[in-house]
């Protein structure tokens, strides 16, 4: 923690109501922070003093932070809402490039942007530095958005998202889930009705001489299948994979969502296993481990022999107990067709349901003419678009119905005629 000078505080603050907006921040941040924890921290501030920044740091800090991985979210959002304007105007930088013009010596790390978005958003930054009188005021959040705006940005293409409307849409996204339906075992539970356990009713009235006295029952125990999410990462799939990483990182760590575990492996010219990295609680810390072992991000795409990895290495670890596979790819593949066909047919009997998602089927005129997603399609259970956060929900809508095939039969006629 760096030495720290003397807190300025406006003439007449307002603590109860300064730490409450700064408790408000770290929340929209993702950091649990409930009323009790707000009153505890005004409290102990009121009883150590707030004479220097560092106490005022470390009393906030031991209210507020009670897992390792909320620090540096905690660390930025306090530098930027107790009065630090020229860290408050390289990370609005980082935020928005756009309005800037310019990109920033020092590329923002784990936790920062979220850190800015939290605290900033809806605000903005003007070029040139505030004057001493202004560094005390502040800061006006605006977080209202309209019905109408939102439900335009669930229809706009992640590609053509500005950089303010991907920042919204990765706040959405983290707030969907993907519900999956549960599957009946062969294993059997005890119940008040369904089939009869001759065994335990026997049993039972054995105690009594014979006597049948209660029957017991069972159902069939229920369980839950894994996800397994195969991106493609390739220069053409770059920007859909970022985003579809991000929202599965929500699903891997959502609570009680129905999946046993979402494994995630990434694709382009070799295959990487990044179940790990989804793990870790900050997406922006996930998603930087994940990049950094994956280092086939936007170059070429060999979808077949990445198949062929996945089949050979991992699909008797993951795809046991009716996983349910999520192909996200274009289906743009340089090798040969038939090896693709033949490890796509191999993926399909190993999952209960096999899904592609394909960002191309934005395109109304699209059709299979390339030789891989020709090769691709008679082996998928169900082909859908997933190019906007409208085709994401539709997707978390139907994926537990068996019945659901999208668009590959209207794709499959094309193909046969």
């Amino acid at each position: 923690m760096p030495e720290y000078a003397p807190l300025d505080l406006p003439e007449h603050p307002k603590l109860a109501g300064n730490i409450a907006h700064f408790a408000r921040a770290l929340r929209r941040a993702g950091v649990p922070i409930g009323p009790g924890r707000l009153i505890d921290a005004i409290e102990a501030v009121q009883a150590a003093g707030f004479t220097e920044k560092r106490d005022f740091y470390w009393t906030l800090h031991a209210c507020f932070v009670s897992r390792p991985e909320h620090r540096a979210v905690f660390g930025q959002i306090f530098r930027l809402y107790w009065r630090d304007p020229r860290y408050l105007e390289h990370m609005m930088a980082a935020m928005l490039p756009a309005v800037r013009g310019v990109q920033e010596d020092r590329a923002a790390q784990a936790a920062e942007k979220r850190a800015a978005e939290a605290l900033l958003d809806g605000a903005t930054v003007s070029e040139t530095e505030p004057d001493e009188d202004e560094q005390g005021t502040e800061i006006e959040i605006d977080a209202s958005l309209t019905t109408s705006a939102d439900e335009q940005l669930k229809s706009l293409d992640f590609e053509q998202m500005s950089t303010d409307e991907m920042a919204r849409a990765k706040a959405m996204l983290a707030r969907m889930t993907l519900p999956v339906d549960s599957i009946p075992s062969r294993r059997a539970a005890l119940a008040h009705s369904g089939r009869i356990d001759r065994a335990r009713s026997l049993r039972a009235a054995m105690r009594f001489g014979g006597e049948m006295r209660d029957l017991k029952w069972v159902q069939p125990k229920l369980r839950y299948p894994n996800l397994v999410v195969l991106c493609d990462i390739s220069g053409s799939m770059s920007q859909y994979s970022r985003v579809v990483l991000h929202f599965l990182h929500s699903v891997a760590n959502a609570k009680g969502a129905g999946w046993a575990r979402v494994h995630a492996f990434t694709f382009g010219t070799r295959l990487t296993n990044i179940t790990r990295h989804l793990g870790t609680r900050d997406v922006d810390a996930a998603l930087r481990a994940a990049g950094a072992e994956a280092q086939d991000w936007e170059g070429g795409t060999r979808i077949g022999s990445c198949l062929e990895a996945f089949n050979r290495d991992w699909s008797r670890r993951v795809l046991g107990q009716g996983a349910v596979v999520l192909l996200i790819t274009d289906g743009l593949d340089r090798g040969e067709a038939d090896d693709l066909a033949r490890q796509m047919q191999r993926l399909h009997l190993s999952a209960r349901r096999l899904i592609w998602i394909n960002p191309l089927l934005r395109w109304d005129e699209f059709a299979p003419k390339a030789r891989g997603i020709a090769a691709m399609l008679p082996h998928v259970d169900s082909f859908r678009a997933g190019h906007s956060i409208a085709s994401l929900e539709e997707l978390a809508a139907v994926i537990s119905r068996r019945d659901d095939v999208g668009e590959r039969d209207r794709l499959i006629r094309m193909l046969s005629n």
